[in-house]
């Protein structure tokens, strides 16, 4: 599998492109920019295969709904407990943000074969990441930031749930490198090390 990053939208979200051996495309978090998503897609000689989201926040989504119009088909895999937030989009967003439609063709991330669905709540009660062990990747979304973690202050937020979500994060290996839904990527060794929210 090959990884491509590519920032997108004002609140630069980490969408990361997984290219599958059969030349479709897996797209974590695409929350803008969906020309740019496609455009780095297209580069690779793949097409969209499905849409993986850590959790369902409106910077992590809103370039679902233009990736559906131009791959109808396209499913997108998210944890049953962040489907609500769809219903919802408008209160989590600043008053002059587009409104999107709500993803279609929802399907349960944790059935989701070929990568490690970890179950992290905190951030969002649905919150996950996604654990390619062979490649020793790990997309946090907003559970773990470099130095840091995601905030619990939105609604459903949960900040005991969260320190538990990263102390399951820190059973990992050394040597696993954190790519967050925002940020610089780091390593679980370094987190462990310095992150005063998994230290304290």
């Amino acid at each position: 599998m090959k990884f491509k990053l590519v920032i997108v939208g004002p609140f630069e979200v980490n969408c990361m492109v997984a290219v599958r051996p059969d030349n479709t495309a897996w797209i974590v978090d695409p929350g803008a920019e969906p020309e740019k998503i496609l455009s780095a897609i297209r580069a690779e000689g793949a097409v969209p295969g499905a849409v993986l989201l850590t959790h369902a926040h409106f910077d992590h989504i809103g370039a679902i709904p233009a990736l559906q119009r131009a791959y109808p088909d396209l499913p997108v895999y998210v944890h049953p407990a962040d489907v609500p937030a769809f219903g919802d989009l408008r209160n989590q967003m600043p008053p002059d943000y587009p409104l999107a439609p709500a993803p279609r063709n929802i399907r349960d991330c944790r059935e989701l074969p070929g990568v490690d669905v970890i179950e992290t709540p905190g951030h969002t009660p649905g919150g996950v990441c996604y654990w390619f062990k062979d490649a020793k990747l790990l997309l946090s979304g907003d559970t773990l930031f470099a130095g840091s973690c995601g905030r619990t202050d939105f609604p459903g937020g949960d900040y005991p749930a969260l320190k538990r979500s990263l102390a399951r994060l820190m059973t990992l290996p050394d040597d696993v490198q954190v790519v967050p839904g925002h940020g610089p990527c780091t390593t679980i060794a370094h987190e462990r090390e310095t992150n005063p929210y998994v230290r304290g």
